[in-house]
């Protein structure tokens, strides 16, 4: 397998003669490359929430059946995260990347087709674990590839990219929706996955993260460090899924298992490492206090975070009576927002604290869930996308800050290992937070709906408000853990 990867996608790809092909412009047009893949893998997690409601109707879904369309893709890619520093060593940027969006493509390919919902959950997955591979590598390309004080403009104007497709995709998927069925959501991510396999075989190096040559000093995946994590992964959002449902036993066996089988993937991360082998999460990353930092409020926020992404075109089609289109569209002038405030962001992360730049993020996106609670089907919609907006430009203070504070007093033979961690915590709290919101949201339906005083519509706005109400809590727990994110100042040293 290793052999037939290389063969394929190798060629005279080394980063030293890419390098001196398209000369000091090489590090940006590698960014731009990878920036075109990463776009694609979140097209999938965001423009598929808008046509929930049609995929529901069409599939005859209950609320916690159709969540696992969003927490599904989320648990693949979690999971997945922890294989790319491993993939990367082993295969190299091109191949591993490459191999990525062919998955990716073929997953949307398979869910366009679907006709029955298993297939499209299986579909769900493969672009899941396709998104969790590529996700971690733009980092570890910004960290390596670019000289510190460099290193916030390239994320600020990267993450300036990559938060066009969460803000265009629900839009596009919402009209496509309206027009054309549920199926065409799939299907939009095609052209992204061709375009980024041009440039994935024209600019991405065949070497692994530092230059290192591709397979030196690795060992076979850990797979059983691997099962031990999907199977606690899936353990516990199974278990908060079931938390409502009588009896309530075979949730808390869940939940128990989840936390087994997660203390179990710790221990044997630590054995591992104490045996001188290569584990899926190297645990000496903790002994750095930053990182830590950044791990707790990646965790927090990331269940804040894609909470929202799936609780906001629900709320405003179901909870306010809006369609799938005017639900997209009214994301759409926050995501630009959020794509202009990225490369200013980027620029401050270069010269300012970045604890206080995440500590600014993670109030005003407290503020925006807050706002909300206030919304109903007779407030202006003017006022609604105001309200996301504020969120949204929280958001661009969180996401250029949040790694490079984290990940900056890192030593470089970790980035890999720190970029797949951290981001595969942040989709741990994703992935809980898509099902906390659905089982608080069923939940809290249920118990307004029996209250007499209270017509069906106006139970659903209550509960969507208590949902909203939770979010903001979360943001102000993450934001007291946000003021001990603390890092050195980035030295103007030269890059790798």
């Amino acid at each position: 397998m290793k052999g037939f990867l290389q063969a394929t996608f190798s060629g005279s790809a080394s980063a030293s003669a890419l390098r001196e092909r398209y000369g000091e412009r090489y590090r940006w047009l590698l960014l731009l490359s990878v920036l075109v893949g990463t776009v694609a893998s979140l097209i999938p997690s965001t423009s598929v929430n808008v046509a929930i409601p049609a995929m529901s109707a069409y599939f005859e879904l209950g609320q916690a059946r159709a969540q696992w369309i969003t927490s599904g893709f989320m648990v693949a890619s979690t999971v997945a995260l922890l294989t790319t520093p491993w993939l990367l060593m082993r295969f190299g940027y091109r191949a591993t990347y490459v191999g990525a969006v062919l998955l990716l493509m073929i997953g949307a390919i398979i869910g366009g087709f679907s006709q029955h919902f298993p297939l499209v959950l299986a579909s769900r997955v493969a672009e899941g674990i396709a998104a969790g591979i590529i996700q971690p590598i733009p980092a570890v390309i910004i960290l390596h590839a670019f000289k510190p004080h460099e290193q916030g403009r390239a994320g600020g104007l990267f993450g300036m990219g990559v938060v066009l497709a969460p803000a265009i995709a629900p839009a596009l998927g919402g009209v496509l929706t309206d027009l054309m069925g549920w199926r065409s959501t799939f299907f939009m991510v095609v052209p992204f996955t061709l375009l980024s396999l041009w440039l994935g075989l024209k600019l991405v190096p065949h070497s692994s993260p530092g230059g290192a040559q591709v397979g030196e000093n690795t060992s076979g995946l850990d797979w059983i460090g691997l099962t031990l994590g999907a199977g606690g992964t899936l353990a516990l959002l199974n278990g908060m899924t079931q938390l409502h449902n009588d009896p309530i036993t075979p949730a808390l066996m869940l939940l128990a298992l989840a936390a087994l089988l997660l203390v179990g993937f710790v221990l044997w991360q630590k054995s591992l490492l104490q045996r001188g082998r290569k584990p899926l999460m190297d645990l000496r990353l903790f002994n750095c206090r930053p990182f830590v930092m950044g791990c707790i409020v990646s965790a927090v926020y990331g269940t804040a975070m894609f909470g929202s992404t799936y609780l906001l075109p629900l709320f405003m089609q179901m909870g306010i009576g809006l369609s799938a289109s005017y639900a997209g569209n009214l994301l759409l002038p926050a995501g630009l927002v959020l794509a202009l405030t990225f490369p200013v962001v980027g620029r401050l992360a270069d010269r300012q604290p970045t604890h206080w730049l995440v500590a600014i993020g993670l109030g005003l996106l407290a503020l925006s869930f807050a706002l909300m609670i206030f919304v109903g089907s007779s407030t202006a919609l003017w006022l609604l996308a105001a309200f996301i907006i504020v969120g949204r430009i929280g958001l661009g203070f969180i996401l250029p800050s949040l790694n490079l504070g984290a990940m900056r007093p890192l030593d470089k033979s970790l980035i890999a290992q720190g970029s797949s961690t951290i981001s595969f915590i942040r989709m741990l709290g994703g992935a809980a937070g898509v099902s906390l919101c659905g089982i608080v949201l069923q939940w809290r339906t249920a118990v307004h709906t029996a209250d007499p005083t209270l017509n069906a519509k106006a139970a659903q706005l209550i509960a969507f408000h208590e949902c909203f109400a939770l979010l903001t809590a979360l943001c102000l727990i993450a934001l007291v853990a946000a003021t001990q994110l603390r890092s050195p100042h980035p030295p103007a040293a030269k890059a790798e």
